[in-house]
């Protein structure tokens, strides 16, 4: 078997009375794009910082390319990359030298470093702007930046949290873009965002965790099937009986239907032809409609089912 390139098992950290993990288990195989997702106050962050032994655990084992990982592990850090959701770049210097202080903190030969630092500028399109400094690029252009001096050491496992927060969508979609070059490339990526169309575009699995506990972990396709919704149905209808909403609710595979501002909406759970079933009924009734809509169940569908819809802080 494989060896992982991230094995956590049966980590637990507390602050004080707070369990911020409860034995938590991971494992991430080499060459995935890894989605970490979770409500604020998870415990994704301090996963993250304790699999880079920034943060000491109280049990467990954290192991990254088949090594068990301690904070002077520098065999270990010089193959991983960081990109947090904060840009965490230098105002004084440039983006040309911005990248080449991150990449001499892994590569001292000169030579092999101005070649990296040259190669990450093109990779992130920065190319025109190389004697800019931070304060004067745009949002989207200071989170390349950040990106560039995460990954100009090309390292082989690279942590990116949030890193398409506050873009533009020309910035967002060249970063996701990058990203999965870089996976192509062969690096294993590991992906914390709010936004779930992200992760269900580059994800090739994700783990839904809360209260430190990692709650559902699969591909997209095999957490949807295990929320209780599976088709969502809207239809417009000018009116609608109390009766005739009653009857669509018995309806087979039908676990929920409302009707509101002339919309029936009608949630199914599994079973096949849902939608001809309700049409079928309304045609009886001679009801007539207008657009009518099906929807499969979204990643942002799970991420609520599983983890609740409370707000957090």
């Amino acid at each position: 078997m494989p060896v992982p390139v991230i094995k956590i098992e049966n980590l637990v950290k507390r602050y004080d009375d707070l369990v911020a993990l409860d034995h938590f288990n991971l494992r991430i195989e080499e060459g995935e794009i890894f989605g970490l997702l979770g409500p604020n106050g998870s415990g994704k962050t301090t996963t993250i910082n304790c699999i880079l032994s920034l943060l000491a655990f109280d049990k467990g084992t954290i192991e990254v390319f088949g090594k068990e990982m301690h904070p002077d592990s520098y065999d270990l850090k010089r193959q991983i990359g960081v990109v947090m959701q904060n840009v965490a770049v230098f105002d004084e210097l440039t983006v040309y030298e911005n990248i080449d202080y991150f990449c001499g903190l892994y590569i001292k030969d000169k030579a092999v470093r101005r070649q990296c630092v040259e190669e990450a500028i093109d990779f992130v399109g920065l190319s025109d702007f190389r004697r800019f400094y931070p304060k004067k690029l745009s949002g989207g252009l200071l989170r390349r930046l950040n990106i560039a001096c995460g990954i100009a050491h090309k390292p082989k496992l690279i942590f990116l949290d949030e890193p398409t927060v506050a873009v533009d969508p020309q910035s967002r979609n060249r970063i996701l873009e990058g990203i999965q070059e870089l996976n192509r490339q062969g690096a294993t990526i590991i992906y914390t965002s709010h936004y779930m169309e992200e992760v269900e575009q580059i994800c090739t699995r994700v783990a839904i965790m809360d209260k430190g506990k990692n709650l559902a972990i699969g591909t997209t396709a095999e957490l949807k099937r295990m929320i209780k919704k599976s088709e969502i149905i809207s239809i417009d209808i000018l009116d609608l009986l109390p009766e005739q909403l009653d009857a669509i609710r018995g309806l087979k595979h039908v676990y929920e239907a409302s009707f509101e501002n002339h919309c029936l909406k009608v949630l199914c759970s599994g079973g096949t032809h849902n939608l001809p079933r309700v049409l079928s009924y309304l045609q009886s009734e001679e009801v007539s409609f207008g657009r009518v809509y099906s929807e499969l169940p979204t990643l942002n569908d799970v991420f609520l089912e599983i983890t609740g819809k409370e707000l957090r802080d």
